[in-house]
């Protein structure tokens, strides 16, 4: 049995239609396995060690999904897990938090690393592989995006660093009249920086999703914009297809596989687009129940055997 706490987002935000938190919650569950949550709000230290005010949690497949009892003042040493299940926006606030799980003993496994977190941004973490990468500038001076884009071979993308969901996401081309105005915008008068890219033309056959369990990739599907859009998120109304893993995705995902074992990123989605990698999502990757359905699987109970037999092994060798 494994005590496992989830850190995630208040219980009546979830869309358990599609989110990877509420199947990896209900796994524990049809297990047989006690679950609690907590939101990052709820997280306080008190002489260095982390607590939370803390609660037990039933979860059920029928609505209304979460059934939720007394909250409980609980250290996090009390969980064999901790799952950090906050989704972006990746601010200070959720900086902050990671601080706080910093503090939780290693007897306790927090997933994913809390450290590792902060260096990984979803956008700039890509990057350390630009070989896999398309073109990119990342800058706040308009000036040299104009410079950028002016010797691009076609379309830009433009994007924020700390966007998610498709927010923020823009395409344009040298000579179109707003490009300067859409720069002002993105960058806050040059006090933000933002992601300019070599649009990548195979995003209208779809955006695809791979999830990686220890650098392994597990499962996998495409995201293809509506007619008119050029979002590949499912947030945005993006559909899902079946497809399969090519040779290059097999590449990129042998790749990244040493680093991410290395820093403790049990749980990744990566985003490919064509031949090219575009972010390497590691704070609450999502797409479990819509992977399961299509290649009839089970990511959950996968990924909760690889928890598992992580903490047996701690277990046997503390």
């Amino acid at each position: 049995m494994l005590r496992t706490l989830f850190v995630m987002d208040p219980l009546d935000k979830i869309q358990v239609s599609g989110d990877s938190t509420y199947a990896l919650m209900r796994e524990h569950r049809r297990r047989g396995w006690p679950v609690w949550m907590c939101t990052p709000h709820e997280l306080f230290a008190r002489q260095g060690q982390t607590w939370g005010h803390i609660t037990p949690v039933d979860v059920t497949d029928a609505a209304p999904h979460f059934h939720p009892q007394a909250r409980v003042d609980l250290p996090l040493s009390d969980f064999d897990v901790v799952w950090m299940r906050k989704d972006p926006p990746f601010d200070m606030s959720y900086v902050f938090t990671t601080y706080l799980l910093d503090l939780v003993p290693r007897s306790t496994l927090v997933l994913n690393d809390p450290r590792s977190i902060r260096q990984a941004n979803e956008k700039m973490f890509a990057l350390q592989w630009p070989e896999l990468c398309p073109t990119t500038l990342v800058t706040r001076e308009i000036r040299r995006a104009l410079d950028f884009i002016d010797k691009a071979p076609g379309d830009i993308v433009m994007k924020p660093w700390d966007g998610n969901g498709g927010r923020g996401v823009l395409v344009s081309r040298r000579g179109d009249p707003n490009l300067r105005s859409m720069l002002e915008l993105l960058t806050s008068q040059e006090q933000i920086w933002v992601i300019v890219q070599h649009y990548i033309p195979e995003i209208l056959q779809g955006d695809k999703r791979i999830i990686l369990f220890d650098g392994e990739p597990v499962g996998w599907m495409l995201r293809v914009p509506q007619p008119g859009d050029h979002r590949g998120n499912m947030h945005v109304g993006a559909t899902v297809q079946a497809c399969d893993l090519t040779e290059r995705d097999q590449e990129i995902c042998a790749a990244l596989a040493p680093r991410l074992a290395d820093m403790g990123l049990l749980f990744v989605g990566i985003d490919v687009i064509g031949r090219y990698l575009t972010e390497i999502n590691v704070t609450s990757p999502t797409g479990f129940r819509e992977i399961n359905h299509l290649m009839d699987t089970c990511l959950e109970a996968r990924l909760v055997d690889r928890v598992l037999a992580r903490v047996q092994a701690r277990k046997e060798t503390a």
